[in-house]
């Protein structure tokens, strides 16, 4: 009797409509026993496999190119934001004052930052492809499962990101190609980094961070380090505090594979080490106010913005508990968006400095003069 119900209750739900609301097909059958028990049928004997659940808009895709959007990270874009807003912020940084930041380089910086991040993911899973295997949340990368990317099918995506990087490359000025390609050492070593020291994060900030260089460069055709010095640093340090964050949920894995981070070196002092690192990266914000003679705005929208956001961040994550530190990990494109929105506004109401307190370059790029930014005012501005 109990058996005859069960089959004529399942029955009744395998009539249901195949489709939800929003389109997506739920699960067919039932997951689990457990799960059986939660929709009344306590009796079940056995339960049916599930279809397999859409993991998202990259399930929609033929297999194969959803493993090169996987191996891309294009699924999961914070690393892109992460990667552009040091660019972002460099442009805005080196914006004239009463102006706003120039749309093409932002539309460069923007798409550059999505092929080179996804380059950068091919570069660490072609080196950790051994590790990956280790780590629950890496086992399911395309150069780890079995029938996915193979390593000379990766080296020929890596070429046609790194082609796509070169064509905004080729939109800047020489000095700024100069100073990109610079910055190649220091991605292609970064994941060997996590085998040889505990600090794997702060060599990953001055790669992500690099943008504000190039930001800054991209208008110039040179840098100005007493100015934009000081917001590289503040990048740099903004990395190291969200990426240990980030390490956090890997912590377990990391032990069992013999990979190094900044969250095993911190260990239980890591909120009061994160606190450390927060309260300097502010710091060095205010001193970029204050070396390119910023407008208020920028110290109550940037500077006070980043201080209660990371407070909050502080405050609010449980670094033993991995969907915490993600969730954590992922509201910082909120605060770098902040920062930017913070320099765009002191720049645009900055005040305009006086003739003597500006030089103009004699040197030319792509064929135009270019104007050197002023700096602290009382100071006159030059082009090294």
């Amino acid at each position: 009797l109990r058996l005859g119900i069960w089959r004529s209750r399942l029955a009744r739900h395998r009539a249901r409509p195949t489709t939800s609301f929003l389109g997506s097909p739920p699960y067919v059958g039932f997951r689990s026993l457990s799960q059986a028990k939660r929709e009344g049928l306590q009796d079940a004997p056995e339960c049916e496999q599930p279809a397999r659940v859409a993991g998202g808009w990259v399930d929609t895709l033929p297999r194969r190119m959803g493993l090169y959007v996987k191996l891309a990270r294009m699924d999961r874009p914070i690393g892109s934001w992460l990667l552009m807003l040091p660019c972002w912020w460099g442009t805005a940084l080196a914006t004239a004052p009463g102006a706003l930041p120039s749309a093409k380089f932002l539309g460069l910086f923007l798409f550059g930052s999505v092929v080179m991040r996804g380059a950068g993911c091919t570069i660490n899973d072609l080196w950790d492809r051994d590790l990956d295997s280790q780590v629950e949340r890496t086992k399911t990368r395309p150069l780890v499962v079995e029938d996915g990317v193979t390593v000379p099918q990766a080296l020929g995506f890596l070429f046609a990101q790194l082609s796509g990087g070169l064509g905004v490359l080729y939109c800047l000025n020489d000095y700024t190609k100069i100073l990109s390609f610079a910055s190649m050492p220091l991605v292609v070593v970064y994941p060997l980094m996590k085998r040889v020291t505990y600090l794997p994060q702060l060599w990953l900030g001055m790669v992500f961070n690099w943008g504000v260089l190039v930001g800054w460069g991209a208008q110039y055709g040179s840098l100005d380090m007493a100015v934009v010095g000081s917001l590289y640093a503040s990048g740099i340090l903004w990395t190291l505090f969200y990426d240990t964050i980030y390490a956090h949920s890997d912590k377990r894995d990391d032990v069992k594979a013999g990979v190094k981070s900044t969250a095993l070196l911190f260990g239980e002092n890591s909120k009061i080490i994160l606190g450390a690192i927060g309260g300097s990266m502010v710091g060095t914000l205010a001193l970029t106010g204050f070396q390119a003679s910023l407008a208020w705005p920028y110290y109550a929208v940037s500077v006070a913005g980043a201080g209660a956001h990371v407070s909050w961040q502080l405050a609010t994550v449980d670094l033993d508990k991995p969907k915490s530190c993600m969730s954590k990990f992922v509201s910082n494109q909120w605060l770098g968006l902040l920062i930017f929105s913070g320099l765009v506004l002191g720049r645009y109401f900055a005040e305009e400095p006086s003739a003597e307190d500006v030089v103009v370059s004699t040197n030319e790029l792509d064929g135009e003069g270019s104007q050197t930014p002023p700096r602290q005012a009382g100071r006159k501005a030059a082009v090294s």
